[in-house]
């Protein structure tokens, strides 16, 4: 198998070329904590980092992810490799980490479009599918919207929720589909390219392992990490546990990856600025530079909400998902200074004792 087959192109062998010269390159498959599988011409392989790559890693964010084309070494016959380098992203997915610490998590890199999956049955939510397109603009992705279990749902009460997702703004092609009579599934295998890679971005029970199963067909190359089962009963749960990409029997490439409890803002004013492009044009023309959208004269939002032109909601969501990026943001930072101030103090203290050392001997 090719390597464009895995989705290299002359953008990616330039990066090798102009930073790794000679490097042999790999796409990252699947993690899990510090395990890596990687796939090059002849399948898949274990790999792992070396010593001086986590050394010289500054943070989270430069830690291989699912999508990552790395530059490797064989050992072992070639059946073990140690990353040594990751190339620039084309393309990325992260998050704020789950919980109170603020840290940024890396989900996958290099992905061409994002399929957001949401169920019309219990699943359906405006906001939450507001913030996957604000993680999805901020990692410039293409986005697709997937509405699935229509076949719990009347075709009235579809164009009904269709509906709502247009009146917030929201303007990306949606495909509405059915796991049960298989309605639209056609339509995802027509946009899904050779050679390109897909996401699945969804809660838990959506859908989306049932989906896979369906593109995947008998002749799909599963990941050698294990995805666990889907329950059978109403609303079904996802169990995958770990992000893998797959490579579809037609020859595009699709990431699984977990159902996301949280999906928390840090450092994302770009996917903010994109996905809510109206409301920060129609600030623009807000009679003051420094207007706050409340009560203030001549507020061209106000009255674009007065006027039914601009959904209430849509608006204070935009405002709850700059102040959350904002506040993260800061935090990160602050976080960042410390671990800085820390790594220099450790530096010193070893400097020191290194030079006590060489004076006893």
């Amino acid at each position: 198998m090719e390597l464009n087959a895995i989705g290299l192109d002359s953008w990616f062998k330039d990066q090798r070329d102009q930073l790794y010269p000679g490097e042999s390159l790999a796409r990252v498959t699947a993690v899990d904590r510090d395990r890596y599988i990687i796939r090059n011409e002849n399948g898949e392989l274990p790999a792992e980092l070396t010593g001086k790559f986590l050394h010289l890693a500054d943070s989270s964010t430069d830690l291989p992810c699912v999508g990552d084309w790395v530059c490797v070494q064989y050992r072992d016959a070639g059946s073990h490799a140690s990353i040594h380098h990751v190339l620039p992203r084309k393309s990325f997915l992260k998050r704020k980490i789950a919980g109170k610490n603020v840290d940024i998590q890396m989900i996958a890199a290099n992905v061409d479009v994002a399929f957001i999956v949401q169920s019309c049955h219990f699943d359906f939510n405006v906001r939450r599918l507001e913030r996957y397109l604000v993680m999805v603009a901020e990692g410039h992705i293409e986005p697709v919207l997937l509405l699935t279990k229509t076949d719990l749902i009347s075709s009235e009460a579809l164009d009904e929720l269709i509906g709502q997702i247009r009146q917030a703004g929201i303007h990306a092609r949606i495909i509405s589909l059915s796991n049960v009579t298989g309605d639209g599934i056609e339509q995802i295998r027509a946009i899904m390219v050779p050679g390109k890679t897909y996401c699945l971005l969804g809660s838990s029970g959506v859908g989306k392992t049932t989906l896979i199963n369906r593109l995947m067909g008998e002749t799909g190359l599963k990941s050698e990490l294990e995805t666990g089962a889907v329950s059978g009963t109403g609303e079904g749960r996802h169990t995958t546990t770990r992000r893998q990409l797959l490579l579809l029997k037609e020859g595009a490439l699709l990431i699984d990856m977990p159902g996301m409890r949280e999906l928390g803002m840090l450092g994302f004013s770009e996917g903010i600025d994109n996905s809510f492009a109206e409301i920060r044009e129609l600030a623009k023309s807000c009679r003051f530079n420094n207007c706050g959208h409340a009560n203030e004269p001549g507020c061209a939002i106000r009255k674009a909400i007065e006027q039914h032109e601009l959904n209430e909601e849509q608006f204070q969501n935009y405002l709850k998902l700059t102040k959350e990026s904002e506040f993260h943001e800061m935090s990160y930072a602050d976080k960042r200074k410390k671990d800085r101030a820390f790594g220099k103090f450790v530096s010193s203290v070893m400097k020191g004792r290194n030079k006590r050392d060489r004076h006893d001997s």
